[in-house]
């Protein structure tokens, strides 16, 4: 016990490493399984929730483009050119991630996506969100707080609110609750 509260002193004092930084969530969601996993793997899913325009393959390695402004150029849309990794069906989806374009030095790298799916009752599913594979330096730094508070503020409340008012209406520029007290940020303990 004395040992890791020495241990997340150091981490406080020098700053954790890439490695070690991971954003997660966790929290139920009133709708079963399959429901959910449908709105993760297919394009009439995806926009209903996570943005307005999206090109998904359901299968490792297809392809998982998310498109935050679909009438934008290649390469500038949002999350062109992503891939599926894993794809377990109503299970877990895993998928690579970028930068957004305000962050060009690492806008060609790539970061995982992991959505983890249970049954948590009738009608009910626990989702476990994890984005993990940071670098080091501040670009990483700026792209990792931007995430911290793009999946917090905006992504998996809409997948909440999606679930509860229904699909988003994106002309409208709906802005759902953030998710408070649900994203660890930082070091998640192993």
């Amino acid at each position: 016990m004395r040992a890791a509260c020495v241990l997340a002193a150091i981490f406080t004092v020098t700053g954790a490493a890439a490695s070690d930084r991971i954003l997660r969530a966790e929290f139920e969601l009133p709708a079963p399984v399959s429901e959910v996993w449908k709105v993760w793997t297919t394009e009439a899913g995806v926009t209903s929730f996570f943005a307005p325009g999206a090109h998904i393959e359901p299968r490792v390695d297809g392809a998982y483009e998310i498109f935050f402004n679909p009438k934008a150029e290649p390469g500038m849309r949002g999350a062109d050119g992503m891939r599926i990794l894993a794809f377990e069906p109503e299970r877990r989806l895993a998928f690579t991630w970028n930068a957004p374009p305000s962050i060009p030095a690492i806008r060609g790298q790539r970061t995982m996506v992991v959505v983890e799916l249970q049954p948590a009752g009738e009608g009910r599913t626990r989702l476990r969100f994890t984005h993990l594979g940071w670098g080091e330096g501040t670009d990483w730094d700026a792209a990792y707080a931007y995430f911290d508070k793009a999946w917090s503020t905006f992504v998996l409340p809409h997948l909440k609110q999606r679930f509860v008012k229904g699909p988003v209406d994106w002309a409208k520029g709906e802005s759902p609750e953030p998710l408070a007290g649900t994203m660890r940020v930082g070091l998640v303990p192993r």
